[in-house]
C-alpha cells in the first residue's frame, strides 16, 4: 500500500475514533445529569416521613407510589447509573489509548511521506 493510501486510510481511522470519543463523553456528560438527579431524588426521600405520599408521573397522570418502593426504584437506578459510568468511562480510556497510537501512527506516515519526497525532488 502506498504512503498516501496508508495514510487516508489512518486519518480517517482517527477520525472515527475521535468521533466515537466525543460520543462517549456525550453519554459520560448524561450520565452525570442524571446521576445528580437521581441523588437530589434520594435527598429529598431521605426528609419523608412515613405519612408523606409519593407520586410517580407516569405519562400525564400522577399515580400513588409506595414510599419504600420509590426508594429502592431511586437505589436501584443510582447503582444502574454508576455502574454505566464506570463502563463508558472504561470505553473513553480505551478510545483515547487507539487514538494516541493512530496519531503516532499518522506522524510517522507523514514523516515518512516527506521523506520520500524530499528524496524524489532532491
Amino acid at each position: 500500500m502506498s504512503l498516501e493510501a496508508r495514510l487516508q486510510t489512518a486519518s480517517a481511522e482517527y477520525q472515527k475514533l475521535q468521533s466515537d470519543l466525543a460520543h462517549s463523553v456525550d453519554a459520560r456528560t448524561r450520565l452525570d445529569t442524571q446521576l445528580s438527579e437521581n441523588e437530589m431524588v434520594k435527598k429529598e426521600f431521605a426528609q419523608l416521613t412515613p405519612s408523606n405520599t409519593v407520586y410517580k408521573l407516569v405519562g400525564p397522570v400522577l399515580v400513588h407510589q409506595d414510599q419504600a418502593e420509590a426508594k429502592t426504584n431511586v437505589e436501584t437506578r443510582l447503582e444502574f447509573i454508576r455502574g454505566e459510568i464506570k463502563r463508558v468511562d472504561g470505553q473513553i480510556k480505551e478510545t483515547e489509548a487507539k487514538s494516541d497510537k493512530k496519531k503516532d501512527e499518522l506522524v510517522e506516515i507523514q514523516a515518512a511521506l516527506q521523506q520520500a519526497q524530499s528524496q524524489t525532488s532532491g
